[in-house]
């Protein structure tokens, strides 16, 4: 999209890119964690469609030296560091296995970003979206210790509400939170699911 004329755009980018960001999309973690505090030192992260990387780069700034990000996505990234290690993989193809091979079993966190290449059909990009979201889902399912969180981008539908009861099966506490970050008229949402069961 292109940022002639839009002051959303103007606004958020420029200052992604004044703070050392990739992308402006960090702004919405960054309000998440404001709010609720899921990344922690220490924690093992894994973030699902993290190109260009701005969720990966704020995760690690938190995590710390004894902290591991693990990012996944086709597209690469535009941030390296100590503390994060890149698959370039669709994340209809991730394993555990995958996972393991980096020596990490399991993840106090997971982030997805995850996002369709929008048709502008709202129903189909919801329903694209909805998939995306129940395979994150579906990895924490393996991937997310007792205990842990997950924050999954989803974009407003007629399924959410059907979503949201299937994270609930899993997770103690599930919340919808709509960061001020993010575009007006924009039907991006994200599930924040606490404490898997």
């Amino acid at each position: 999209m292109s940022s002639k004329g839009n002051p959303w755009f103007d606004k958020w980018a420029k200052l992604a890119k004044e703070k050392g960001y990739p992308a402006r999309s960090v702004f919405k973690l960054m309000e998440i964690q404001k709010k609720y505090k899921l990344i922690r030192p220490g924690f093992r992260v894994l973030d699902l469609g993290a190109s260009p990387g701005s969720w990966s780069q704020y995760a690690c700034e938190i995590v710390g030296p004894q902290g591991k990000v693990v990012g996944v996505d086709q597209q690469p990234v535009k941030f390296s560091s100590k503390l994060f290690v890149f698959l370039q993989k669709d994340v209809f193809a991730l394993t555990p296995e995958d996972l393991r091979s980096l020596g990490i079993e399991e993840f106090d966190l997971i982030l997805s970003d995850l996002a369709p290449k929008t048709t502008g059909i709202e129903i189909t990009d919801h329903l694209r979206s909805t998939e995306l979201a129940l395979r994150a889902l579906e990895l924490s399912k393996v991937l997310l210790k007792k205990g842990g969180s997950l924050v999954v981008k989803i974009f407003d539908g007629p399924e959410l509400l059907s979503v949201r009861r299937e994270f609930e099966k899993f997770f103690k506490n599930v919340k919808i939170f709509k960061p001020t970050a993010t575009r007006k008229g924009s039907r991006e949402l994200f599930i924040l699911a606490f404490n898997k069961l």
